[in-house]
């Protein structure tokens, strides 16, 4: 019995395609789900020098806990040592080094001529597998490459530490025989691929990638497979897993896929993708604001909500949460997903104050820009700093960051108003994301800025606790 690995390329995919686009959060709940559903690796989106990217990816890792985080590097020796910094808390980091292997792609996409391309080759997966034990090279457009020239792209791969070698059928033409009459060509033209993992990655040009896969696993002895679990023109993550778990004893082939919960969770990981559909408006959206919860509720059920909404608790703080919930569900018929983010904000990990505020100043107006002079305390001592920003809270969560000299990622952030009136108190959450993991804040006040500080500063203190531990 073969045993199939599954990387899903959703998140790749996100890159090259303009179908969907998925924002910073919803690539960590993608990766979250890849892997609890039991993916062998997960393809991220490439690493460039902006430091964003880099922390998608540590984010990432962190969140990660099976699977293996891949990382495309291209052919740039010097997005290895990018890629790697990024990977560091990844439990099985993986190197993709791809290039493009057809004459025309070859020219026009990398713009290499074949003696160059191969240097690049070398040097690339040279390095990274000096680095990284887990090494890839992707042979884009293979099917419709010179075989000479393949055959010397595929063997310096190889010999430069390449471990496992994927083919890219990116025309999609191809039915499934002459697919896998392709592969064992190859097969035959470079023996080295005996020594190594040999993969495959199927256009759904003919709605055959699917089938393409099948043929290249029966006919052909691939045991790696790069499939979507939100399939726009590659292989069905889905429809294959389901395949090998119903057939695996007829073509001599199992994965790893948790095959009872592939339809659920594939199903969750469609709507996550379909709420980034430019197409698809703020259907989804307005689904999430009808979620209620009420007193009837059980425990096990507001958990679960507050897990959907990215956190993950102590079992100390999902008593306090849950404590809160009931608290508050007494007094509301409905309790909202935006009104149990501020429960979660209020009521977890309540630690004491690394930074506390002293002063701020804001200056705004229609005729300058926005800017925030502040003060913060921690240990008695006083530490100022003044920003700029797009407005008055953007200036002021700028400030803060230039004062404790560290940057976290805002995932979301949220004002309503708790009373009425002219002189209504407002309240505000703030979510921050560290290392993977999720933290909430909170703050109330009738100034809706002072309510906007108090709260990313009380996210802020519980990443600083926690960190010092």
């Amino acid at each position: 019995m073969n045993q199939i690995t599954m990387t899903d390329i959703t998140m790749n995919q996100n890159t090259r395609r303009a179908e969907f686009s998925l924002s910073f959060r919803e690539k960590i709940e993608l990766a979250k789900l890849l892997d609890r559903l039991g993916v062998d690796a997960i393809l991220t989106t490439p690493i460039t020098e902006n430091r964003s990217d880099s922390l998608l990816i540590k984010s990432i890792s962190s969140a990660v806990k099976e699977s293996a985080v891949a990382v495309p590097v291209g052919l740039e020796p010097a997005k290895v040592d990018l890629a790697l910094k990024a990977l560091t808390e990844a439990v099985h980091p993986r190197l993709v080094a791809e290039a493009p292997v057809s004459a025309v792609q070859m020219e026009y996409l990398a713009g290499k001529k074949p003696a160059a391309l191969l240097a690049a080759i070398e040097d690339t997966v040279s390095k990274a597998s000096a680095l990284c034990q887990d090494v890839e090279f992707v042979a884009v457009d293979a099917t419709r490459a010179d075989m000479a020239f393949l055959k010397d792209a595929l063997t310096t791969a190889i010999r430069s530490g390449a471990g496992i070698i994927t083919l890219v059928d990116t025309a999609g033409d191809m039915l499934p025989e002459e697919f896998a009459a392709f592969i064992n060509e190859v097969r035959q033209n470079v023996p080295d691929l005996g020594n190594v993992r040999l993969g495959v990655d199927c256009c759904n040009k003919l709605s055959m990638a699917d089938a393409n896969a099948v043929a290249a696993i029966t006919g052909a002895g691939v045991t790696e497979i790069k499939a979507s679990a939100y399939a726009l023109n590659s292989v069905s993550l889905e429809h294959l897993a389901f395949l090998i778990a119903t057939r695996g004893e007829t073509i001599g082939a199992e994965t790893r896929i948790h095959n009872a919960q592939l339809h659920r969770m594939v199903g969750q990981i469609e709507r996550l993708c379909r709420t980034g559909n430019p197409s698809s408006g703020k259907t989804e959206a307005k689904e999430d604001e009808d979620v209620f919860l009420t007193a009837h509720d059980s425990e096990e059920a507001v958990l679960k909500a507050v897990a959907e909404l990215g956190y993950e608790l102590s079992e100390e703080d999902e008593g306090h949460v849950y404590g809160a919930f009931l608290r508050i569900a007494a007094h509301k018929e409905k309790v909202s997903m935006k009104e149990l983010d501020a429960i979660v904000a209020s009521a977890a990990m309540q630690v004491p104050p690394t930074y506390t505020l002293d002063t701020y100043v804001i200056n705004t107006g229609n005729t300058i820009g926005a800017s925030a002079q502040m003060k913060l305390v921690k240990n008695g001592e006083t530490l100022s700093g003044i920003s700029m920003g797009d407005g008055p809270i953007d200036a002021a969560f700028h400030t803060i960051d230039e004062i404790i000299g560290y940057h976290y990622e805002l995932d979301d952030f949220q004002i309503q108003a708790v009373t009425e009136g002219r002189e209504a108190m407002g309240e505000a959450v703030v979510k921050l994301r560290c290392a993977g993991k999720l933290y909430s804040g909170q703050g109330i006040s009738t100034d809706i800025v002072g309510a906007s500080i108090h709260a990313y500063l009380n996210a802020v203190n519980k990443i600083v606790y926690e960190n010092a531990e």
